[in-house]
């Protein structure tokens, strides 16, 4: 059985950080004027305006800002996966994503819990960054 669920839609300023999910990496861009990390990505520095940005291997290791278990959902594809965990994770670049907490006990979860990205492959072309209890 195939993935049966919405899948990525890359633009040309996220098919880098597609083509890294792939590879089990974790890109950000980095200023090279100002050194500042951002995420999501983006044309220009939100920082400096710089458009000199690069692709930066993140460190893959953060911790929870914040988040949610959803315990029920109106009927989509997504109703196997119940319950499940959003969370907003800060790397410890400083940026902050949003993904799923996987690997762990839903009432053992709690902010600032250390966490570590681990891939999904979803496709042949997709990988899902999502992140559990680091160990």
């Amino acid at each position: 059985m195939g993935y049966n669920k919405p899948l990525p839609q890359p633009s040309r300023w996220t098919m880098k950080y597609w083509e890294g999910t792939k590879d089990h990496k974790l890109l950000i861009q980095k200023c090279s004027a100002c050194g500042n990390y951002m995420f999501y990505p983006r044309l220009y520095c939100v920082h400096c305006f710089s458009e000199h940005i690069e692709w930066v291997e993140a460190s893959g290791k953060g911790k929870i800002y914040s988040y949610t278990v959803t315990l029920s959902n109106p009927v989509s594809t997504f109703m196997d996966d119940l319950p499940f965990t959003i969370a907003i994770i800060e790397l410890d670049e400083g940026v902050r994503m949003l993904s799923h907490v996987i690997n762990c006990d839903h009432g053992k979860l709690k902010c600032d819990m250390r966490v570590e990205v681990v891939f999904e492959d979803i496709t042949d072309k997709f990988s899902l960054p999502k992140f559990q209890p680091l160990t």
